[in-house]
């Protein structure tokens, strides 16, 4: 039963306009504040070529529009995905593509993207600290879904395929990449502080100075 209802949940979202999909048991990475919520949904979404090949040294105003049409795209995914699994009966929790947890935690939200694509077998976090997709590379936005629905992954999950590559770091224009691969106890690989605080300070010009995307580009897992 539970792999027809992945089917018809993968095949909805690719209807709304879904990249991949993918499936998992939280097991330790399950919220400790929502303890019936261990399975999850990861949903990618591709960003476009053209648009990425318009970011230089600093993003354009093409790419934060498309940053923000992406997200809200996922956002739009996930709400309805989680609908979905509430009409079958079970509890489902929509986690926004961007997320915070507000100025007291501003760098972490209610479940890291990548935790729940990477159980899921999509992909792996690289040294930027980006998900790396297996199918697109550095160019996919996601969100989650949390659910008490049992779910299965389907597929094995990734090792790190950085190697010896820095071209992240080296292209990173805060120096916030430290060029290391993630370690398994959670530690950041890059300083989000200091790149947030560059781009507010470097590219207030382009809409507001919250994306910057340099890193997405430069990364040499891009498939087409």
């Amino acid at each position: 039963m539970t792999h027809s209802l992945q089917e018809q949940l993968k095949n909805f979202a690719y209807s709304l306009g879904a990249d991949e999909v993918g499936f998992c048991d939280l097991g330790k990475a399950t919220l400790s504040n929502m303890p019936n919520m261990r399975y999850a949904l990861s949903i990618a979404v591709k960003l476009s070529d053209a648009v990425l090949q318009t970011i230089e040294n600093a993003p354009s105003f093409v790419y934060f529009q498309h940053y923000r049409t992406a997200n809200a795209l996922l956002d739009q995914i996930a709400f309805r995905i989680a609908r979905e699994i509430e009409k079958l009966g079970y509890a489902a929790l929509p986690v926004a593509a961007s997320q915070s947890l507000g100025k007291a935690n501003p760098y972490d939200g209610v479940l890291p993207h990548k935790t729940a694509a990477c159980l899921s077998g999509l992909g792996f976090v690289g040294k930027s600290g980006l998900f790396l997709s297996n199918a697109y590379g550095s160019k996919v936005r996601l969100a989650t879904v949390l659910t008490d629905l049992p779910l299965q992954s389907e597929l094995p999950i990734i090792e790190n395929g950085c190697g010896d590559c820095t071209l992240c770091k080296t292209a990173c224009p805060a120096g916030a990449i430290y060029g290391e691969l993630p370690t398994t106890d959670g530690e950041r690989n890059f300083d989000p502080e200091k790149c947030s605080q560059y781009m507010k300070e470097h590219f207030q010009d382009v809409g507001r100075g919250s994306v910057c995307g340099v890193c997405i580009k430069v990364c040499p897992k891009n498939k087409l």
